[in-house]
């Protein structure tokens, strides 16, 4: 069976979570060497972010070289691959519908195998929760403002942004992602600066680009207690 690797970094150059490019094409080698995959190509991202799919080429041609030859992706860890859980499950759908697999070693998923799709539905089933949670923000969120007098059009809460032509706020899947892990680290105990290197740490920034200070952090909670 062919494989085709996948990799990426955020900046060029750069280690990240201390895996370089060449240490995540030499794991994914060694992977397909052990599994007797014949590795018919290596795509790079080099210095694009895992935001946007559709803005890495690498990840583009890797995705339609897999699906022509009915093959498997084999990439280093999930975050490599996509940004969210949500976009991970998309493009394995993508795979699946054209008989290929996806493999990623970190998390040890490989869709060849029983147990391997049984992780992903298990995935799915997480990202759907998800779903309902951010749902319920955007009606608590809206809520909110109308009990505090405030224009839809006003400042809008971190994890929204606004329709401009329905005035309605829509959820952003990046700063959703960021609300769960602030929830998700308090309701483990840790302290509003614990939360903010964690923030720091991950290059995750506010709705306006600036600092996070410990009132971000309890706006945000308070928001999502409301």
């Amino acid at each position: 069976m062919k494989a085709f690797i996948y990799v990426r970094v955020s900046t060029t150059g750069q280690v990240e979570d201390g895996v370089s490019l060449e240490a995540q094409e030499a794991r994914a080698r060694a992977y397909c060497l052990a599994q007797e995959l014949e590795v018919a190509g290596v795509f790079v991202d080099a210095g694009i972010s895992g935001k946007r799919a559709d803005n890495r080429p690498g990840l583009q041609q890797a995705l339609a070289a897999v699906c022509a030859h009915h093959a498997a992706l084999v990439t280093y860890s999930l975050s490599r691959l996509a940004r969210s859980t949500r976009d991970a499950l998309d493009i394995s759908a993508r795979l699946d519908k054209a008989g290929a697999d996806l493999v990623s070693l970190s998390e040890k998923i490989d869709t060849t195998s029983a147990a391997g799709k049984m992780v992903f539905r298990m995935l799915a089933v997480l990202a759907e929760f998800e779903r309902d949670q951010v749902s319920e923000r955007t009606r608590a969120a809206m809520s909110h403002l109308r009990t505090q007098g405030m224009r839809i059009s006003g400042r809008i809460p971190y994890g929204f942004d606004l329709d401009p032509a329905t005035g309605a706020l829509t959820p952003n899947p990046a700063e959703q992602e960021a609300v769960t892990l602030i929830r998700d680290r308090r309701s483990r105990g840790e302290s509003y600066r614990e939360i903010i290197e964690a923030l720091v740490e991950r290059g995750i920034e506010t709705k306006g680009g600036g600092r996070w200070y410990a009132s971000t952090i309890k706006a945000i909670l308070d928001r999502e207690a409301a």
